[in-house]
């Protein structure tokens, strides 16, 4: 039994492992491993993007190792660049300190909270004085730092690089240091980062840790990876509706690159379901379907994913309306649609109000509207419905 989960903890969802061989080793030998996973709280919000290499967490909880969960308090006033083609904007420490407490709330719907070592980096890098600081930056070149890719792409375009973000990896690499690190996960545009604690570690004589990297997921459009600014997320902490609705709004070819990285399933279920799929026996629909379930089912429970499946036939597959829909006052007997669609918050501005209906993603009572510069005639009991799963009744 132990053999299998050291394998699937290898294997699944996993892109890469630095070095494999040394991490299989450990893995086996039945000694405690340090398993770091530092988190600058930039958002107060989880997504199934983050909870990929939480549940790899919990696999290694699962096993009996340590997970050091290393909240980046101090490096979250730099900034990660990873990724970025602009300067992050700086934190200040009470939006670390509110955006930490929320995060582990979410966390908690996967790791145990309580068997984790959570510990602060400006413990020490706040006690660190311009001599010791002087000497760890020593032992990284310039050269090397300006390697990274994403660095190397802004100096192509000129865009500048703030002095203050090439010092990053070397941050997170003396946090490896600090907590004795055996092992590192992270996603793979993490990879440079978490070189950096293996060089520094050896250039200090300690032991290197082990790296684990995995794919970044796509979001709901299909594109980029899932990311709350780009709104192509599904967040942990989203109503069951919500989630079964954008679960089954992402496109085909993204059902199985979210059934390895987002569900519990073996590898053997999904081949199977693959199988299944690609045979035709089970439609893509169908595929999705599961998906949503198994997905709701770690965050909401089986018997709520049943539930939500129900809700989204009913209004998807029998065109009826949800069984519960907000509802709002408005005390104006004429108004305007693009005046209510802001007043019930339906849209954020008039100009998206205005593209809405445009687009014909606007209803009341069933009937589209299509000219943007319509009057509506407020009825008790009226139904306005933006684009596929936003309902609310209005009443007087």
């Amino acid at each position: 039994m132990r053999e299998d989960k050291i394998k699937t903890l290898l294997s699944k969802g996993v892109e890469e492992v630095i070095k494999r061989d040394s991490l299989e080793k450990k893995l086996r030998s039945g000694r405690k491993l340090r398993i770091k996973y530092g988190a600058d709280p930039s958002a107060p919000d989880l997504h199934l993007g983050h909870s990929v290499c939480l549940w790899k967490l919990k696999e290694f909880q699962d096993l009996g190792h340590q997970v050091v969960f290393i909240i980046g308090d101090f490096t979250g006033l730099v900034g990660d660049p990873s990724g970025r083609d602009k300067t992050r904007p700086a934190l200040s420490k009470e939006e670390i300190e509110k955006n930490a407490k929320t995060y582990f709330e979410q966390a908690g719907k996967i790791l145990d909270i309580k068997k984790i070592e959570i510990v602060k980096n400006s413990q020490w890098f706040s006690k660190m004085d311009l001599a010791e600081f002087l000497k760890l930056a020593g032992q990284f070149t310039l050269a090397r730092i300006i390697e990274r890719d994403d660095f190397s792409q802004r100096l192509k375009k000129g865009i500048d690089i703030g002095f203050h973000e090439t010092i990053y990896p070397l941050l997170q690499a003396y946090d490896s240091i600090m907590v004795r690190a055996d092992v590192e996960v992270g996603g793979r545009d993490q990879k440079f980062n978490l070189l950096a604690g293996r060089e520094l570690q050896k250039k200090m004589g300690r032991a290197e840790q082990d790296l684990m990297l995995f794919p970044l997921l796509i979001g709901t459009d299909g594109k980029k990876k899932m990311s709350k600014s780009l709104g192509n997320y599904i967040g942990l902490t989203e109503s069951a509706n919500e989630q079964y609705g954008k679960i089954m709004s992402i496109s085909d070819d993204l059902i199985f690159h979210y059934f390895e990285l987002c569900t519990r399933l073996s590898q053997g279920e999904i081949k199977e379901l693959k199988k299944e799929t690609d045979l035709g026996r089970l439609s893509f629909r169908h595929a999705k379907a599961r998906l949503a379930k198994e997905i709701i089912a770690l965050y909401h429970g089986a018997a709520v994913a049943q539930k939500a499946e129900k809700e989204f036939d009913k209004i998807f597959k029998n065109k009826e309306l949800p069984s519960e829909m907000s509802e709002i006052i408005i005390t104006d007997k004429i108004i305007p649609i693009l005046d209510l669609l802001v007043k019930t918050k339906l849209a954020p501005s008039k100009s998206e109000a205005k593209r809405l209906v445009e687009q014909g993603g606007v209803k009341i009572d069933n009937q589209i509207i299509k000219d943007w510069r319509v009057e509506v005639q407020i009825k008790n009991g009226m139904i306005i419905q933006v684009g596929k799963r936003n309902f609310s009744r209005l009443k007087l």
